[in-house]
């Protein structure tokens, strides 16, 4: 009857190996179920991202704001009749040198208390 009961248990413990450390056993489908929940993660964002740059493609296509926009903020180019003006923080003790934000301000409408940097030449 021993012999029996340890067979019984040898061959229950030899069918359970491949259920959980086999090639589909459940510790290789955990593994492949968060490898899943990972890429989807990456793809839902890669494709955020997609959505967000195939807007400005279009944006940029359709109209000429977001070429202005562009043009002002990464290469600081300025409209005719504008004064550039930058407007320095004052400097605070030993935490270095300050902060500086430039605005473009049309000509009719410079901003109070503001220094003025440079202006825009002049077209004849």
């Amino acid at each position: 009857m021993r012999l029996i009961l340890i067979c019984l248990t040898a061959l229950l413990l030899l069918i359970q190996f491949p259920l959980w450390l086999g090639k589909g056993g459940w510790l290789r489908v955990w593994e492949l179920d968060r490898q899943v929940s990972v890429a989807e993660k990456k793809n839902s964002e890669l494709k955020a991202r997609n959505a967000k740059l195939a807007s400005e493609v279009e944006d940029l296509k359709q109209g000429t704001g977001a070429v202005e926009e562009r043009a002002r903020f990464e290469l600081g180019m300025i409209k005719d009749n504008e004064i550039f003006v930058q407007i320095l923080a004052p400097k605070t003790g030993s935490a270095g040198a300050g902060s500086s934000s430039a605005i473009a301000k049309p000509a009719a409408a410079p901003a109070a208390g503001a220094t003025q940097a440079a202006k825009a030449p002049a077209k004849p």
